[in-house]
């Protein structure tokens, strides 16, 4: 059964006429619609909801001629409703229904006699119709063609390359601080204090991988129970990401700096205000997740300053390190979306599975950048679909953006190798958005962003006779590392 997603025109008799438009369902596979309204053919609507047409003399002779009719849900097929409305010399047949909207499931060989087009509608569209339209209502069906490219697209584009520009400059800034303080004796100690950076060697980037893969597949397995487990750690992890990247932009202001000593420490009250408000954006967040009106919003902020917080935090030692990650990373993303698929017994892959719910599940992983999509739409009309982008769709080339800007502060290359490697992020960005459009399928973004940051970087060190201080890592961080 293949349902599709159409528009149902409605024309008010008013000076000037005054028009909606509602979402409706179809079966493609029993009818075509046009795909503008140039080639569509009005007909006056017939309001019948006090039926549900389940037999012919429940309607009066002659009054269906004609006439788009809208009777009611329930009690028989569609197949039989259709039948009737057809030989009552009705031209069109809505179905209203009071449930969610849901395929028309009857068999494409049973509706080969039946001409006139069918769709579903929800019932409170009907009444909207008449609150809106009045009594006197003309209507067509059509079904346009979904937009190739959507300005949503650019959002995320946007979001992404903020995100990586941004966290790869923060990294550069704390190693910049970390050279000062090794610079002073003074300094050294309290630098080591306030350090909250963990190093990734190789064992550990393996490691890291072999933990994503047996996490995406329990979730495969296990995703309605462990989907609260995720939606619970991203809450606690986004209220710390974002209080230290709001922490980081309050340091430099200098003022409300008063401040009360509690366990023996004296903390800033401005820094307790601010970690209130971090707890309750994630709280708000999770009670109303589901809304999907300004939710997402909401989300795409935790998010960033998740993904801020990890680039920055996360230090990759040199580029061994960061080509084991990307390239182990790329070969999980491209197993779980295109060769899972020849492994699952329903022949889909695990990847989209997890990342769109298994089974129908109503609740979705937060791990994703969330724009709704801004071309207008039947889907648009119908719900809000999202245009996505995965955390680990900036983190990952995010992490190697951080080592080339610390790379840059450590070898005094002004920037070169960050400005580059951005650049490159960003290509690789517009690359998979281009794929994406001319394959209309939902594509592995790494297999796009991992070449283009890791073959550029190399280049840029390769070009400057650098690569063997690239590829180890500068003097002075390999002298830190355990």
């Amino acid at each position: 059964v293949t349902a599709d997603e159409g528009i149902l025109h409605a024309s008010g008799n008013g000076v000037p006429p005054v028009t909606r438009d509602y979402c409706i369902i179809y079966n493609s596979n029993w009818m075509s619609l046009p795909q503008s309204l140039d080639n569509a053919t009005f007909r006056t609507l017939e309001n019948l909801t006090s039926t549900v047409l389940c037999n012919s003399s429940e309607v009066p002779s002659g009054l269906m001629k004609d006439k788009a009719v809208v009777v009611m849900r329930g009690n028989c097929s569609f197949l039989e409703k259709a039948r009737i409305a057809q030989s009552l010399g009705a031209k069109m047949l809505l179905i209203a229904s009071k449930p969610r909207l849901s395929p028309l499931s009857d068999n494409k060989t049973d509706f080969e006699d039946v001409t006139l087009p069918v769709a579903l509608i929800r019932y409170n569209d009907i009444v909207d119709m008449q609150l809106t339209l009045g009594n006197e209502v003309n209507v067509t069906l059509y079904s346009p063609p979904l937009p190739e490219f959507d300005f949503s697209m650019v959002v995320i584009f946007l979001i992404a390359v903020f995100t990586v520009a941004l966290g790869g400059y923060w990294s550069g800034v704390a190693e910049l601080e970390n050279l000062k303080a090794i610079a002073s004796p003074g300094e050294r100690e309290t630098r080591r204090k306030k350090e909250e950076n963990v190093t990734f060697t190789p064992v550990t980037v393996i490691l890291f991988v072999v933990i994503c893969c047996v996490m995406l597949v329990l979730l495969y397995f296990f995703y309605k129970w462990l989907v609260y487990v995720i939606i619970s750690v991203f809450c606690l992890a986004s209220a710390m990401s974002l209080y230290n990247c709001l922490a980081a932009l309050i340091g430099e202001i200098p003022f409300g700096q008063c401040r009360i000593a509690c366990c023996n420490k004296n903390i800033e009250v401005r820094l307790i205000f601010l970690a209130v408000f971090c707890i309750a954006a994630a709280v708000v967040w999770a009670v109303f997740r589901n809304e999907d009106r300004w939710a997402w919003i909401l989300q795409d902020i935790l998010g960033v300053a998740f993904c801020l917080n990890f680039i920055k935090t996360l230090k990759m030692p040199n580029f061994k390190s960061c080509v084991i990650l990307l390239g182990l990373l790329l070969l999980y993303d491209v197993f779980f979306v295109f060769i899972t698929p020849f492994i699952t017994k329903n022949g889909a892959s695990i990847m989209v599975e997890v990342a769109a719910g298994p089974f129908g599940n109503s609740e979705k992983l937060p791990v994703v950048i969330r724009v709704p999509r801004l071309e207008y739409s039947a889907s648009t009309l119908c719900d809000m679909p999202f245009s996505l982008l995965g955390f680990g769709d900036i983190i990952v080339p995010g992490l190697l953006v951080a080592y080339c800007r610390r790379f840059d502060v450590q070898t005094g290359s002004s920037s070169v190798y960050y400005i580059s490697c951005t650049i490159a992020y960003a290509i690789g960005m517009v690359l998979t958005f281009i794929v994406l459009a001319l394959m209309k399928m939902g594509q592995p973004a790494l297999l796009y962003l991992v070449p283009c940051t890791l073959i550029t970087s190399s280049l840029v060190a390769w070009r400057r006779k650098e690569m063997k201080k690239f590829w180890k890592g500068s003097s002075y961080q390999v002298g830190r590392m355990p």
